[in-house]
């Protein structure tokens, strides 16, 4: 078994035993919410420089900030999203982080594309109008023995607001184009279509050549995951009605090489929202449902209506698909504004025995279960990006109004604040694979940053 593989089976492992521990004690009713502890972790100790609170023991390296020269003579890009931590040679980290960008501020290439000879053109999926589009991918590599960065460089180049993503078992990062534009309507902003995913490998040392993953479907994609046990690819969509996908690979692992596009729906109940954003609808936390898939088609639709023509078709309807994390045996997704009060849920999917398999699924199917929902914002306020933690709590990424939280839920349903900031979203909470760093961004400050302290050990 390769390094890749081992480590991908350990982190599901994980967020498997995390969820199943925590079935119980969230899951007997909808009513059976989060609380807040602030002392859990310790309280949290305002920081000098302003950047982030944490707690009592625990320390953060800046790692990079947006501008920032890299190895390659590109710029830290802006709005740093979500990311990946893969085990590398020498006993190295390799991070491979997002930039939520559109063409202009934040750019690689700095003001004007000056910069943009530092990669060859068939490099660059859109050079566009007047500015090349300045999203994609970065990756950095670290040292979490000394503490050192080591190197940092563009590894895509010239995407369009690559949101979230997900780790793959062998080795590659898929990172998630949220902004499904067509260059006919663009009025010559963008050369090229968007609102596709992208293939990165962690051990590469240069920028990948853009290839979109066309049939995962063109939409407002935010993160994937993949079923290690079928090789089934799950994507979230960050939409206000978005759906829940499934991507099945005609050739396991071979993500380019064509497939099928599926929505998930409720076993005999079409249409359902999980929402509950009305008294009309309570999907119930802690009830596992059973599900089934609705097949695609036109999944490169112009008109961006896939959620619209799969919910009409029965499937089921979500608040704004976010993060989501593979398990040995699940599938976490968070959906952000879903709830009563609009503060976020996250759900867990369990695939069939047979998945992928449509004779095998109609006898073995797979479950959907609402595995919490936030109560109010001061519990959780917009779940977005989340991770697993080595002890088994859940890590959530916050995108709320201010100020904004890393938030680790325990298995008995205890949500606990580990870090805060007041300037932006935290996006990309990552743990490197040795569970000493945990890497996360503060997006609209640029920054990345590297955290350490006693961690809980279980």
């Amino acid at each position: 078994m390769n390094i890749q593989r081992r480590w991908f089976l350990q982190s599901a492992s994980a967020l498997g035993a995390a969820f199943a521990a925590s079935s119980n004690a969230l899951g007997a009713a909808s009513s059976k919410s989060l609380r807040r502890d602030d002392a859990k972790l310790g309280p949290l100790v305002a920081d000098p420089a302003g950047i982030i609170d944490l707690p009592e023991g625990f320390t953060y390296q800046v790692l990079s900030t947006m501008g920032d020269e890299m190895d390659d003579g590109l710029l830290v890009p802006g709005a740093p999203d979500g990311m990946a931590a893969f085990p590398g040679a020498d006993g190295l980290t390799r991070v491979v982080r997002n930039h939520e960008n559109m063409p202009g501020a934040g750019s690689p290439f700095g003001p004007g594309d000056e910069r943009l000879d530092g990669i060859e053109p068939e490099r660059i999926y859109d050079i566009g109008g007047d500015l090349a589009c300045a999203g994609g991918t970065t990756t950095f590599v670290y040292d979490t023995g000394t503490g050192e960065l080591k190197r940092q460089f563009v590894s895509l180049a010239g995407t369009l607001r690559n949101c979230c993503g997900g780790p793959t078992p062998w080795g590659s990062w898929v990172t998630c184009e949220e902004a499904p534009v067509l260059a006919s309507e663009s009025r010559g902003a963008f050369g090229a279509d968007h609102g596709f995913n992208f293939e990165v490998p962690s051990a590469s040392e240069e920028p990948v050549t853009p290839v979109p993953l066309v049939d995962m479907g063109r939409f407002n994609h935010e993160a994937i995951a993949v079923d290690v046990e079928s090789g089934a690819v799950y994507q979230t969509e960050d939409r206000p009605d978005s759906l829940f996908y499934r991507y099945l690979p005609t050739t396991r692992g071979d993500l380019a090489g064509g497939g099928k596009l599926q929505a998930l729906a409720i076993a005999g109940n079409p249409s359902v929202d999980t929402r509950n954003w009305s008294d009309f609808t309570d999907f119930p936390a802690g009830a596992p449902v059973d599900v089934e898939w609705i097949d695609m088609d036109d999944v490169l639709a112009p008109k961006d209506d896939l959620r619209q023509r799969g919910f009409l078709a029965g499937a089921a309807r979500f608040a704004r698909g976010e993060g989501m994390w593979a398990a040995d045996g699940a599938i976490g997704f968070a959906c952000t504004s879903g709830g009563r009060a609009g503060c976020g849920q996250v759900f867990r999917y369990m695939p069939s025995s047979g998945e992928g398999v449509a004779l095998k699924e109609k006898s073995h199917r797979g479950t959907l279960e609402l595995f919490f929902e936030s109560p109010d914002k001061s519990v959780v306020d917009f779940c977005d990006n989340l991770t697993v933690a080595p002890w088994g709590d859940l890590v959530l990424c916050e995108d709320g109004s201010g100020p904004n939280f890393l938030v680790a839920i325990s298995p008995d349903g205890v949500a606990s604040p580990l870090a805060k900031n007041t300037a932006s979203e935290f996006a990309g909470a990552t743990f490197s694979p040795d569970g000493s760093t945990l890497f996360v961004n503060i997006q609209r400050a640029g920054l990345t940053l590297a955290i350490r302290g006693p961690w809980p050990t279980a």
